[in-house]
């Protein structure tokens, strides 16, 4: 009976009830939806840092997190600042760290320091630290110089004496927020301090000028103007150490000294292969006069044999000249045993 009531029921009322149960299914869903950032939009809306149950579904579905940007707005209500949801969501949506800039507007806020929302965000975006870059210039941060990381202990110069140096210094430096983009880095500071520290070593006449004023050094690098482009503001150059080196000059002079005299060496032993040269050209060439005398010598026989077959010579002329030829060497011999 109950099966025929059902057939004979209207068409239109079962439309209905189903109609019904489809809406109330939606019904359902979107309250498991609205649920999940019911409590975020209820703390905002109790902090008045309101954002719409539509807005924070939308940053659901382009996949930014909710409770990020609701928080970071009620830090930054909570502080003084407005800074709109829509904004949070474009920083967070571009690679930024939303989080950070609030906490840096506020600090800078609080300390009396112009940081707006578009300068805050490019800085962060430009891969500085923005939360830190406020803190540093609230309290100047101290550098070493030269830096822990390069490997050194000391910055070395040499004096005009000739007696070497070995100094560190301390920057104290705090951010500069207006030059923070584009900026040079610490790195910078740290080269520039040493340059200008190793130039006023340098300029010294002598290395105790240096030891009895160490605060020129500081005063003469700090006058140059050295955070010229950079991201930093110098507040003072401290020496915190000078000690005495090397005698670089006596080792210099020793050094050219030694390479004077193997030079000279070098010179003298040139002229004695020279010398030696000539002397064996001198004796080649005596020995070759000695054999042209020879070959002359030899002939002289054949001139006086010539001589004496064209009748140019007679026999007593031959005799006369060995005669004279014998006494000659008769005396020689006798001074030579006389000698």
């Amino acid at each position: 009976m109950q099966k025929n009531l059902f057939l004979a029921a209207d068409p239109l009322t079962v439309l209905g009830m189903v109609g019904l149960g489809v809406i109330a299914l939606i019904g359902l869903i979107l309250l498991i939806m609205i649920s999940q950032y019911l409590q975020l939009w209820l703390q905002a809306f109790l902090s008045g840092a309101r954002v719409s149950l539509l807005d924070l579904i939308m940053m659901r579905l382009r996949k930014v997190p909710p409770a990020v940007i609701v928080l970071n707005r009620i830090t930054a209500k909570k502080a003084g600042l407005e800074v709109p949801s829509n904004l949070l969501e474009a920083h967070f949506m571009a690679g930024g760290r939303v989080d950070r800039v609030i906490r840096a507007m506020i600090a800078a806020d609080k300390a009396g320091i112009d940081l707006g929302w578009d300068r805050a965000t490019s800085i962060d975006l430009a891969g500085r630290d923005i939360l830190e870059a406020v803190k540093t210039s609230v309290d100047p941060k101290v550098i070493d110089c030269p830096s822990v990381q390069s490997g050194k202990g000391t910055i070395d110069a040499v004096a005009k004496d000739g007696i070497q140096l070995r100094a560190k210094a301390r920057v104290t430096v705090r951010t500069a927020i207006a030059r923070l983009v584009g900026g040079a880095t610490e790195e910078t500071i740290i080269a520039r301090v040493g340059e200008g520290i190793i130039s006023t070593i340098g300029s010294a006449a002598n290395h105790k000028e240096v030891l009895e004023n160490p605060d020129r050094i500081s005063k003469t690098v700090l006058a140059k103007g050295l955070d010229s482009g950079t991201a930093f503001e110098i507040l003072s150059i401290d020496i915190a150490d000078v000690d005495v080196g090397e005698n670089i000059g006596a080792q210099l002079q020793a050094a050219q000294a030694e390479a004077d005299t193997k030079r000279f060496q070098a010179q003298a032993e040139q002229r004695r292969a020279l010398a030696v040269a000539q002397e064996a050209e001198y004796q080649a060439e005596a020995e070759k006069n000695r054999a042209l005398v020879v070959l002359a010598e030899a002939d002289v026989p054949k001139a006086i044999a010539e001589a004496l077959r064209t009748g140019k010579m007679g026999v007593m002329d031959l005799y006369r000249m060995n005669n004279m030829q014998a006494d000659t060497d008769m005396r020689k011999s006798i001074s030579a045993s006389g000698g």
